[in-house]
């Protein structure tokens, strides 16, 4: 493990072959089996706010999984998350074009 992250209740461990495994509150980001396959390998860094994750991957796309209302939804705009820096508050994320 390189590295854990955390929500309020929730974990994210970053691993040195870059997969990500979670665990603890599932609405917190405990649950990452809708983005399980997102996060087996490329995973270079994490953020998160009060019970979300955001993970950006070595292709420059961002994986986001947790509460939809602090951020772990962002289908609407995963088009958009390429090749950004993430930022995060306790309850929402937002993403610099670099």
């Amino acid at each position: 493990v390189q590295c854990i992250f955390s929500t309020e209740t929730a974990f994210a461990a970053l691993r040195s072959d870059g997969s990500l495994v979670t665990w603890g509150s599932k609405s917190a980001g405990g649950d990452s089996r809708k983005v399980e396959e997102q996060l087996t390998s490329g995973v270079q860094e994490v953020y998160s706010t009060d019970s979300a994750f955001a993970a950006i991957k070595s292709d420059g796309s961002v994986v986001t999984w947790g509460d939809a209302a602090h951020g772990g939804d962002s289908t609407k705009v995963s088009q958009q998350l390429q090749n950004v820096q993430i930022f995060s508050t306790d309850s929402a994320f937002a993403a610099l074009k670099m």
